[in-house]
Formats: structure tokens, C-alpha cells, sequence
């Protein structure tokens, strides 16, 4: 995927902007849908801060795969998190962090 600048003269339609902006606090929801899902369980339920904002919007591979998709888009995410934060007793540096990409569907808002 293609990181862009984001150009104001461009007029989206709907659903086209990110719901997620750069510094967002955002938590990884925390479901246990069956089936193959690409967010790591130990990642569920976790805080992280959006890093990037991943352009132009894509198709959810998670529903694509089971033939849900219908051809909405919506955006992907870069967003970090402390090691500290994910494994309790992690005991190299404190700046450690790991950073994933992730669909908006799976995250939610906070503070």
C-alpha cells in the first residue's frame, strides 16, 4: 500500500475519510469472531497511538475472504504499541514497540 499525502482540494465521497487521524489513542477490539482474522489475539483489547494513515482506502481482506465485502473500502491504520504495555514483565528498553497495520473495523476510539 501507497502512503499519500492527504490533498485538500480533493472532495471525497462518503465513507472515504479516514475515521482516524495521526496521534489517535485507539483500542484493538477485543472479539473472537470464528474463523481466520488478521489481528493477533494478544493484541486485542490493547491501547495504541495511529502512526499513519494508510491511503488510498481498501477492501476488508477479513470479509473479502468470505465473500462479504460488496466493495466497501475503508482505511488501514499503522498503529504502535508498547511492548511494556502488551507483556507484563518485558524487560528490555521501555522506547520498545511494535507497530501493525490494521483495519479501521477493529478499532475503536479513545480519550
Amino acid at each position: 500500500m501507497t502512503i499519500i499525502a492527504r490533498d485538500e482540494r480533493v472532495v471525497r465521497a462518503m465513507g472515504e475519510m479516514p475515521s482516524f487521524k495521526v496521534g489517535a489513542r485507539v483500542r484493538i477490539s477485543r472479539r473472537h469472531p470464528v474463523g481466520h482474522y488478521r489481528v493477533p489475539l494478544y493484541l486485542r483489547g490493547h491501547d495504541g497511538v495511529v502512526e499513519r494513515v494508510i491511503e488510498p482506502a481498501g477492501i476488508d481482506n477479513e470479509e473479502e475472504a468470505y465473500g462479504r465485502n460488496a466493495g466497501s473500502k475503508l482505511h488501514y491504520y499503522r498503529v504502535a504499541f508498547a511492548m511494556a504495555q502488551l507483556w507484563p514483565g518485558y524487560a528490555a528498553a521501555s522506547r520498545d514497540s511494535l507497530r501493525i497495520e490494521v483495519f479501521e473495523t477493529w478499532l475503536e476510539r479513545i480519550g
